[in-house]
């Protein structure tokens, strides 16, 4: 029985309405009355449903099954029942991978040159998708999918990433998704994250106290979603897009998820590299004649590290691996689900085991909390403070991430890591395609070369429907991926994607029928320092993929006219894709102004009202490096007052100012190591009054201290000292609250239910750059600022 013919012009969407023609009726009692009835929208006869998980920071030779030590049933569940692609790659970042992956278009054609927070004006790396590419979800929804996004969302511009949006990025906004539950940015708290439920901010339902984990809240929450959409409207397939914030760190993981690797990870990275690639061989997910890449000089051996700190080491695997575990058993609840709906087999899956190579961002050593390395502070974090905190990784004391040498030994066979798109390291990423009614050759492996930009097209081509020419009266420009459905019925065909370029960070390389052409440009944990040299004095390396699978054999010494013919294909698809210009500039990209890039707030003030919260650090006027000030004009009842003016941050790192015991008291965090406590020597009086904290920045660099002032009034109530400060960033998931601190605290003297203001707060100004140190704000002054804001 053949499908009947789709009514809907479908290139054209929303598709326009077509009224029907005939007699029309003056009596709708008449007999001659007739009208077509109403049909709700669906995509065409047997269109699947579909759902792509995609996991974070995972390097292809971690999972089991692509030969890794991370043991992850599920993957090797739908592997044995679908299709393993050993040849599958992404962009060597999380943000471009994502971007790319939404669209079906390659990351810089759609701004995502780099992450959100070092956008620049430049167009392939502003942050900004053109409305001339419109997202898979929107294409999906207008055609009669059911679509919903849970977890990671790092493609919503900095600027636009406060609560009054504008939410054009956001995955509910524009983003094409009618359901979002999760959270904005880069990484997340997994015990206690920030979440949005479409754009509104709501709070876990429970702390890490009682259980709470972000994986397993994501996985309700799609769970129930799949179950609702599939009991009301059976007959519409369903878009989910499942991205949890596993495994990036911080990894955080319940205890006994760790410790079922106990001792696994003691013989150190070498080693288990060298495992890792036999256990690949004999999968037959790596080919025979393929070579284990040798390690870098930049990476240290294990026979190198020192001994006292190797017990730390392989703990930090130990909860990297059941971090990864824990990860793949809560898709297997998502999968089982859907199974148990009876809907699994016409579902098309994407198990794709990382948006990325591995994280090398933990420094050499591993790190307690990751933010000391993003500051340049990694230095506080002594091989003897690392070792007294062993007990603590993956708790929800600690902001963890572990050492370069174990991402290196997670990307196994290749070169290098995460951030380095010049080498599979980085891109090559262990992924899975199940679909029982599109699929025969179950268990089978492929080996076509294949990029995150395909997954659109695929998608589109297995629901059989066609790329969109306009959506939303603006005409589309078309997908710049290849459909994988060629692949699904025949492992031998000829690949179709045969030529892609690469780049991130000045490291890039490029990809035509079997050959690669590569030069790594900058090492991913050096963040700050160290010497990058010039474009042109980078050194290229050539690879033939026909017959060295791992970038092994460098052949730049025999076909020197191939590497010259890759060099200049290189630079064809990097103009034609708004590659240029290229970018290695590191923590000047943090700044808006050099960066070029738009700022929520400007100039050196800003106003706060009570029940302001979730303001990224994006959203702020920046304190770092400088002298600034915090006035609160409040209202103490008789009784005296209790809780918090505005805190910035966290746990991990950040600011308070606050009352205790009636009186003001101010902290400062360094990364959840060092505390700096000021307190007034009197209680705050009743009435209305302005308290006030002034921080005197000592100068002559970066991450320098001061001194503290507060005042009640323009009076001096207490002096205190800051010995240093965080330069680049407090957090990147902690926000800035006024009356209370939601998240984790930046201090142990009270907790989020403790931390409400019991007072009454009118206002709250923040000035940076001021010297004056006991004038009071008027009213006047305060319209003056929030005028000059707008």
């Amino acid at each position: 029985m053949t499908a009947s013919p789709d009514r809907h012009a479908r290139t054209m969407l929303p598709i326009p309405d077509r009224p029907p023609h005939g007699l029309t009726t003056y009596d709708a009692k008449d007999p001659d009355t007739a009208f077509p009835p109403i049909e709700p929208l669906l995509p065409p006869e047997g269109a699947p449903n579909v759902l792509v998980v995609l996991l974070d920071d995972v390097g292809f030779g971690a999972s089991s099954t692509f030969g890794g030590p991370c043991r992850m049933p599920t993957a090797d569940r739908l592997a044995d029942g679908g299709l393993r692609y050993n040849r599958f790659h992404t962009t060597a970042l999380c943000a471009p991978t994502r971007q790319a992956l939404l669209t079906g278009r390659n990351h810089h054609s759609v701004g995502m040159g780099s992450i959100t927070e070092t956008a620049t004006s430049a167009p392939g790396y502003s942050s900004l998708r053109s409305n001339t590419k419109g997202p898979l979800a929107m294409t999906l929804k207008l055609n009669g999918y059911s679509t919903a996004q849970f977890g990671k969302c790092h493609e919503v511009p900095v600027w636009q990433s406060s609560p009054m949006g504008p939410f054009d990025a956001w995955p509910s906004g524009g983003g094409g998704f009618e359901t979002f539950y999760g959270f904005i940015g880069g990484e997340n708290n997994q015990w206690d994250p920030a979440l949005y439920d479409g754009t509104t901010p709501v709070e876990p339902p429970a702390s890490a106290e009682e259980g709470y984990h972000l994986t397993e809240d994501l996985t309700d929450r799609a769970i129930g979603w799949v179950q609702q959409q599939k009991a009301l409207m059976p007959a519409k397939p369903f878009f989910v897009y499942f991205a949890p914030g596993a495994t990036h760190a911080p990894h955080h993981v319940p205890k006994e998820w760790a410790d079922r690797y106990a001792g696994q990870f003691d013989d150190g990275w070498d080693v288990q590299r060298e495992r890792i690639f036999a256990q690949q061989l004999e999968l037959g997910v790596v080919p025979d004649g393929a070579a284990l890449t040798p390690r870098h000089r930049e990476i240290p051996s294990w026979d190198e590290m020192p001994d006292d700190l190797k017990p730390v080491l392989a703990r930090q695997m130990e909860v990297y691996a059941g971090f990864l575990e824990h990860t793949d058993h809560h898709v297997g609840r998502l999968v089982d689900a859907i199974e148990q709906l009876g809907v699994l087999d016409n579902t098309l899956v994407y198990y794709i085991i990382g948006d990325n190579g591995a994280s090398a961002e933990g420094t050499l050593n591993g790190a307690f909390n990751e933010l000391a390395n993003f500051n340049g502070m990694a230095a506080l974090e002594t091989p003897e403070f690392m070792l007294s905190k062993m007990d603590e990784l993956g708790s929800p004391s600690s902001y963890n991430h572990y050492a370069v040498g174990w991402a290196w030994a997670m990307c196994t066979p290749f070169q290098w890591t995460k951030q380095v798109a010049s080498h599979w390291g980085g891109t090559r990423n262990a992924t899975i395609v199940h679909w029982p009614a599109g699929i025969s050759d179950t268990g089978g492996l492929r080996s076509q070369f294949t990029h995150v930009i395909d997954v659109a097209p695929t998608i589109l081509e297995a629901a059989g429907l066609p790329e969109p020419t306009q959506v939303n009266g603006v005409l589309q420009s078309a997908m710049e991926g290849t459909s994988m459905c060629y692949t699904f019925a025949e492992a031998s065909a000829p690949e179709r994607h045969d030529l892609q370029y690469f780049e991130m960070f000045g490291n890039r390389g490029i990809y035509h029928r079997g050959w690669s052409a590569v030069t790594k440009h900058r090492t991913p944990w050096v963040m700050s320092g160290g010497v990058i040299p010039a474009f042109d004095d980078d050194v290229w390396e050539l690879y033939d993929g026909n017959t060295d699978y791992s970038q092994a054999r460098d052949l730049v010494g025999e076909r020197p006219e191939m590497l010259a013919k890759l060099q200049r294909l290189w630079l064809i698809e990097a103009a034609k894709y708004d590659v240029l210009p290229l970018d290695d500039r590191g923590a000047e990209r943090l700044n808006p102004d050099i960066a070029g890039r738009p700022t929520l707030i400007r100039g050196t003030s800003q106003l706060f009202f009570p029940g302001m919260g979730r303001l990224s650090e994006n959203s702020v006027v920046s304190i770092k490096n400088r002298s600034f000030s915090v006035t609160a004009e409040i209202d103490v009842p008789d009784g005296g007052v209790e809780g918090v003016l505005i805190a910035q941050g966290g746990r991990f790192g950040g600011w308070a100012l606050y009352a205790q015991s009636g009186r003001a008291r101010f902290v400062y965090n360094v990364l959840g190591i060092h505390q700096f406590a000021t307190e007034a020597d009197s209680p705050i009086p009743g009435g209305i009054h302005q308290v006030r904290v002034e921080f005197a920045y000592d100068g002559g660099g970066l991450a320098k201290g001061g001194d503290v002032t507060l005042y009640y009034d323009g009076t001096k109530v207490g002096v205190g000292r800051v010995g240093l400060t965080q330069p680049m960033i407090f957090s990147a998931d902690e926000t800035t609250d006024i009356g209370q601190e939601t998240g984790t605290t930046v201090t142990p003297d009270y907790t989020p239910q403790t931390s409400r203001f019991t007072g009454r707060i009118r206002w709250v100004q923040l000035d940076v750059g001021t010297d004056d140190h006991d004038h009071l704000i008027s009213p006047d002054e305060r319209l003056r600022v929030a005028m000059a804001r707008q």
